[in-house]
């Protein structure tokens, strides 16, 4: 009997830590101001860490290939990201208007 007790508590412990894992959010402690314009140009997609929520600082997190970390950079290097954006755009644009 205690055997069996003992193995329910277990599997109740591990299903809590498990399911508390998915509610704990990960949050950027600190922001890179200086990007190399290399990786940016990398980026895939960006998300906005909010300082009023689960986590204590305002930034700007860079999901880039080639990368499993995604990269934690001051809200600042949005700016610098959408300029690059519209340039590649015109690029683009320019490129499919000459063929």
């Amino acid at each position: 009997m205690d055997m069996k007790v003992a193995f329910v508590i277990a599997c109740l412990c591990t299903l809590a830590i498990t399911s508390t894992e998915a509610g704990i959010p990960k949050c950027c402690i600190t922001t890179k101001m200086n990007i190399p314009v290399a990786l940016l140009l990398k980026v895939q997609r960006w998300d906005i860490q909010q300082s009023s929520g689960a986590c204590d600082i305002p930034a700007l997190i860079l999901y880039v290939k080639e990368r499993k970390k995604p990269i934690c950079a001051h809200p600042k290097v949005k700016r610098t990201l959408m300029v690059l954006a519209r340039r590649q755009m015109r690029a683009r644009d320019s490129r499919a208007l000459k063929d």
